[in-house]
């Protein structure tokens, strides 16, 4: 017998495929809206066939469905992960441009200590390998400072850092694995 299927039951057939969704942000784009699509297709049939609440009920844990799925995709143990990748860097330049610019802050700081009327150019090397060098333009007091950006070994080791937070060195195992998967398919 089949069951009318309202707008309240499509909307908790939808917040189920978008917590589901949320879990499964480690996955290709493609291969997340498939997986999408195939559950809410699902969700919606079995709806009609049985009712929302008996579907909903044997689809079961949407986290255990998605550890599934990664499990299925990446295979078992850590993967790679993105979003880990991209949080560790933006985070990490934000908070090392602002630890470098007080570096360079507290150097401007020290020389009007000493002198409160500054006139000239200083120049000051930065932090060794993680800043590139700072001058400064003082006259009267005022100051202008140029430099200081990160060196390119500070570059290289947030890379380096960025693949290791995000275990993005699996990437080319799943990339191979989805490739013989397709073959085969």
């Amino acid at each position: 017998m089949p069951h009318n299927v309202s707008w309240f039951d499509r909307m908790r057939i939808e917040a189920v495929v978008w917590m589901l969704d949320q879990r499964l942000y480690d996955l290709p784009r493609r291969s997340r809206i498939d997986k999408r699509r195939e559950v809410r297709e699902n969700l919606r049939a079995a709806a009609s066939d049985i009712g929302t609440r008996e579907a909903l009920a044997r689809l079961g844990n949407s986290r255990e469905l998605a550890t599934e799925y990664l499990t299925a995709e990446f295979g078992g143990g850590p993967r790679p992960s993105w979003i880990a990748a991209g949080v560790f860097l933006f985070t990490g330049v934000l908070v090392g441009t602002s630890l470098l610019t007080d570096a360079a802050i507290a150097y401007r700081d020290g020389i009007l200590a000493a002198n409160p009327h500054a006139t000239g150019t200083f120049t000051w090397n930065g932090i060794d390998y993680l800043q590139t060098s700072v001058r400064y333009t003082f006259v009267d007091g005022s100051s202008h400072f140029a430099g200081g950006a990160f060196s390119p070994l500070a570059w290289l080791l947030w890379i380096i850092a960025t693949v290791l937070v995000g275990r993005l060195w699996r990437l080319p195992l799943v990339w191979r694995r989805r490739r013989a998967a397709t073959r085969t398919a």
